[in-house]
């Protein structure tokens, strides 16, 4: 019976053995499945991560993109409104050249409101160099080598530091 009992423990032995071997390798293979399944998420959040640095900026591109071209339509729009009011400041002018005591302050407010605008106005002294690149020569007196503006017909102006209208000149060639 002893025999038998041994026989019996050993049996038991073998198969809690085994029972053992076997749920070891059912958690190595359970704990290499986790680490494919970690080794996959690690990648997709890697992925994931880089796609959404990629759309940040795109983001901060476009959003660039998009100031830049209201700044450039703003200016636009400021240019070709200023290039409308020109032909009433030329008419403004005419009536304070005509009426200088009734309206000196009217002018002194137009000159002022023009700073405020960034306008300024363009009108070369008789005998000035003629400048090709203020100046739009309509008439040519002369033919000498030197060019002089002999008359202004019609101011120019700059806005914010560029030519808006050049400067109507009647040129005299020395």
């Amino acid at each position: 019976m002893t025999k038998v009992k041994d026989q019996n423990n050993q049996a038991q032995d073998e198969v809690a053995a085994q029972a053992e071997t076997e749920a070891v390798e059912e958690v190595v293979e359970e704990s290499n499945e986790v680490e494919t399944l970690k080794a996959e998420y690690e990648a997709k959040i890697t992925e994931l991560v880089n796609d959404l640095q990629r759309t940040r900026a795109d983001f901060e591109n476009y959003r660039r993109a998009v100031e830049q071209q209201r700044e450039i339509y703003g200016e636009t729009v400021k240019e070709s409104t200023i290039k409308k009011i020109l032909p009433l400041l030329d008419n403004i002018d005419r009536a304070i050249a005509a009426q200088p005591e009734a309206m000196g302050p009217l002018a002194k407010g137009f000159e002022k409101t023009l700073k405020e605008l960034k306008l300024e106005k363009i009108i070369p002294a008789v005998g000035d160099e003629f400048n090709p690149d203020l100046h739009n020569a309509v008439m040519v007196e002369g033919d000498g080598e030197e060019e002089t503006i002999a008359e202004v017909l019609q101011p120019g102006y700059i806005y914010d530091g560029q030519l808006v209208r050049e400067v109507l000149v009647k040129v005299a060639k020395n």
